[in-house]
C-alpha cells in the first residue's frame, strides 16, 4: 500500500482487532521500539484505557546488545510507555553472542525472554507486532525453501508459544498473538505520523546480508506484477483454510488405520494405510515419528524419500525399515510399525526424548506439530 494511501488505524478498527484478547488477565507487548511495535503498544493502550476493565498490559523490550543505539531506544520505549500508562521492562540478553546465525539466535533469545516476562506478569498471552508485510515476506521465504502447504500458510494469528527447542508442554496455556498480521505496515506509520508518536529504525532491516531484507527488496518488483503483500497474505489464508481440511482428514485417517498405539509404539494396517492418498499417508507417518522420535521436528524432504520407500517395499511385498528423527519405521507382513529408535550410544537424546513424552496422553495424539518446511 503506497504511504500516501495509508489511513490510521480507528478506535473501532482496534477494537476489533484486539476483541478476542479482552478477558485475559495480563498481555505482554513485545515493544522494540521500531515502527510496528511503536504502533502496537499505542493502539493496546488507547483499546485498554476504552475499557471499563480488561487485561493488565505489560510491554517488554529486548536488549540484545547488538548495536550500540539499543540502549536507547530501550529508553525510548520506556518513555513512552510511562507516557501512554502501560507497566514497562528492559530485558537484555547476555552472554556470549555466535558469530553465524545471529539473527535466530537473537530471536530464541527474545522469546525466551519474553516467555519469562510473561510467566512473572501472569499473563496468559505475548504479543507481536508481525503486519501483513511480515507475513508475505515469511511466505517467500518458506517457498524458495521448499515448503509444503502448511508451511505456505505463513505465520498464524494465534498460536502456542514455548521455549525454543522445547515442547509445547513446557508452556501450558501460554499463546502467542499477532492481532495486526492483517494489517498494511504503512497503516502503522500512518498511525504513529497522525499521532504525533516517533519510532526507531533498526540499520538491520535494511543489511542486505539477512534474507529477510532481500526478499524484502524484491516486494516492490513483485507488486508490480500483481504478486503484492495483499496477495500474498490472502494466498496463505487459503492455504490455511485448506490444510485445516487436511488435518481433519488426517484425524480421520488415523482413526481408520491405527491397530494399537501407546507411548512407546504405534502400529498401522499396512495396506490401509498404503491405500492413502499420498498427502494424508505422509502426515500420519508424520505424526507418529514426531510423538515416538526423539527430534520436535521432521523433515519435509526426508519424511518425503521415507514414504515413498515404504510404499515401494509394500507394493513389492518386502520387509522394509528405516530410522528418522530418532524414530523406526518397519513395515512386516500386514503392519507399519512406529517407535522409537534404540539409542546410537549410551545417554543419546534421553534428555528430549523425557521432555517430549511427559504428560502425553497414551497412544499418538490425534494432532501433532506439523513437519519442518511443510
Amino acid at each position: 500500500m503506497p504511504r500516501d494511501a495509508a489511513t490510521a488505524i480507528t478506535a473501532l478498527e482496534a477494537r476489533s482487532l484486539f476483541a478476542d484478547l479482552r478477558a485475559a488477565k495480563a498481555l505482554v507487548l513485545a515493544v522494540s521500539g521500531g515502527p510496528d511495535s511503536t504502533a502496537l503498544m499505542l493502539l493496546m493502550a488507547r483499546w485498554r484505557k476504552a475499557l471499563r476493565k480488561g487485561p493488565d498490559l505489560v510491554a517488554v523490550t529486548v536488549d540484545h546488545g547488538l548495536r550500540a543505539e539499543s540502549g536507547r531506544e530501550a529508553r525510548d520505549v520506556a518513555k513512552l510507555a510511562k507516557k501512554l500508562g502501560i507497566a514497562h521492562r528492559t530485558l537484555r540478553w547476555t552472554g556470549a553472542k555466535p558469530k553465524t546465525g545471529i539473527q535466530a539466535a537473537a530471536r530464541e533469545a527474545r522469546y525466551r525472554l519474553l516467555t519469562q516476562a510473561a510467566r512473572k506478569a501472569g499473563a496468559s498471552h505475548v504479543l507481536t507486532a508481525h503486519t501483513q508485510d511480515d507475513q508475505a515476506e515469511t511466505v517467500l521465504i518458506r517457498m524458495s525453501r521448499g515448503s509444503g502447504v502448511a508451511g505456505l500458510t505463513g505465520m498464524a494469528i494465534s498460536t502456542r508459544l514455548h521455549a525454543p527447542g522445547k515442547p509445547v508442554l513446557e508452556e501450558p496455556g501460554l499463546l502467542l498473538s499477532r492481532p495486526l498480521l492483517d494489517v498494511p505496515k504503512a497503516r502503522l506509520i500512518a498511525t504513529l505520523e497522525a499521532a504525533g508518536v516517533g519510532f526507531a529504525n533498526d540499520a538491520s532491516n535494511a543489511d542486505p546480508r539477512f534474507t529477510r531484507v532481500r526478499f524484502r527488496d524484491l516486494m516492490p518488483q513483485l507488486a508490480a506484477e500483481g504478486l503484492d503483500a495483499r496477495r500474498l497474505s490472502a494466498m496463505a489464508r487459503r492455504l490455511r483454510r485448506a490444510n485445516e481440511a487436511i488435518e481433519a482428514a488426517t484425524d480421520h485417517a488415523m482413526e481408520d488405520i491405527m491397530l494399537t498405539g501407546t507411548r512407546e509404539t504405534a502400529h498401522f494396517d499396512a495396506a490401509r494405510f498404503l491405500a492413502l492418498p499420498a498427502e494424508l499417508a505422509l502426515r500420519a507417518l508424520g505424526r507418529a515419528i514426531l510423538v515416538l522420535g526423539n527430534d520436535f521436528r521432521v523433515e519435509l524432504g526426508k519424511l518425503e524419500d521415507m514414504l515413498s520407500g515404504l510404499t515401494q517395499a509394500g507394493r513389492s511385498g518386502l520387509r522394509w525399515r528405516r530410522t528418522l528423527a530418532g524414530a523406526l519405521v518397519t513395515l512386516e507382513r500386514d503392519k507399519v510399525t512406529v517407535e522409537s529408535a534404540p539409542p546410537r550410544r549410551s545417554g543419546h537424546g534421553g534428555g528430549r526424548r523425557n521432555a517430549l513424552t511427559k504428560g502425553r496422553p497414551k497412544g499418538p495424539p490425534r494432532r501433532a506439530a506439523a513437519a519442518k518446511s511443510r
